[in-house]
């Protein structure tokens, strides 16, 4: 009866240790993982920020490109009427 006990908990033992063994095993597949698609994200949130002060700058130019056609415009209207 003993014999059963020890081998019951031998058992147990390393059904214990292989679960624990294979948690861990996927648990640093999941972190690669995770740490791979944070920096494409990173990579990607990078790219879109330039995109944005590119954008901004242009849209704080185009006022100036506007006015500035504006006064081109009166100028050709000037001298066609003379």
């Amino acid at each position: 009866m003993t014999e059963g006990i020890i081998i019951a908990i031998i058992t147990g033992g390393l059904a214990l240790l292989g679960t624990i063994i294979s948690n861990n095993k996927n648990n640093r597949d999941i972190q690669a993982k995770l740490e791979t698609a944070q920096a494409v994200q990173n990579c990607k949130i990078d790219e879109l920020t330039r995109e944005v002060r590119e954008h901004n700058n242009f849209a704080r130019r185009m006022p100036v490109v506007e006015k500035e056609i504006e006064v081109i415009n009166h100028r050709i209207k000037d001298l066609e009427g003379k």
